[in-house]
């Protein structure tokens, strides 16, 4: 059994194979393609893809809000919203879902989740991620995915930490990964290498998603020298109604 199987077995196929086409990266990451237990993919990996995030929702319709923003000197600022709408949970917990992702030229379609547990908004903020780096590089959206998976697998940074969201003090985890840093084929998009990406979960938000953030910084331009935010791109949830 591989991973796309066991991810299936687990419950995470609505999100990670049906939703965006990440599939082949669940089955052809780094790890041994026959690994299949779920004890077998990092914390990370669990706690973004196959953790149950919208087990706490109320047991009916919800709707869940975010909002959208980018900042950086490379293309001028944009302030947007995500939406996320599921439905009532059916046998097993499994709820549908629907994004509505930015809007406009910017708006990023997808195919509803018929049967989601994981938030779906996660995925929908990476794969337009890979997109953008595609835009901006050139290079192949399936590599991008692919050095996502592997830093989510292998190298990511997870800690306990206390965050905000809005007036209150929450405590959540924080994943941080960097897909570029090590990866020996960099230098064909070095100028776009130094991004960083931080995902912050917590308990006490509804969907659980407080915020994602990816941060592309400026090549150094000298010892000591202050790295310019190039694209700074944040989705953060701000209510559910």
């Amino acid at each position: 059994m591989n991973r796309r199987d066991a991810l299936r077995r687990i419950g995470a196929a609505p999100l990670a194979i049906a939703t965006v086409p990440w599939a082949a990266v669940v089955a052809t990451g780094s790890h041994d393609a026959s690994a299949a237990m779920p004890d077998q993919f990092s914390e990370a990996e669990k706690r973004l893809f196959v953790e149950d995030q919208l087990r706490d929702l109320p047991p009916r319709a919800a709707t869940l809000e975010y909002m959208f923003s980018k900042r950086g000197s490379l293309e001028p600022n944009v302030d947007d919203t995500a939406t996320l709408r599921v439905g009532a949970p059916g046998t097993g917990g499994a709820r549908p879902a629907h994004v509505d992702f930015l809007t406009d030229v910017r708006r990023l379609e997808l195919p509803d989740v018929d049967a989601a547990t994981a938030n779906p908004v996660i995925l929908f903020f990476l794969e337009r991620d890979v997109r953008e780096m595609h835009r901006l590089t050139g290079g192949s959206t399936n590599y991008y995915r692919k050095r996502i998976r592997m830093a989510l697998a292998e190298a990511a940074e997870v800690q306990s930490i206390t965050t905000t969201l809005g007036p209150r003090s929450i405590a959540g985890t924080a994943i941080v990964i960097e897909p570029y840093r090590d990866d020996p084929a960099r230098s064909r998009y070095e100028r776009f290498a130094d991004k960083n990406y931080r995902f912050t979960l917590s308990n006490d938000v509804p969907g659980m998603l407080v915020e994602m953030r990816s941060e592309l910084l400026a090549p150094a331009t000298g010892a000591g020298s202050r790295r310019d935010t190039m694209i700074a791109e944040t989705l953060r949830f701000t209510r559910m109604r």
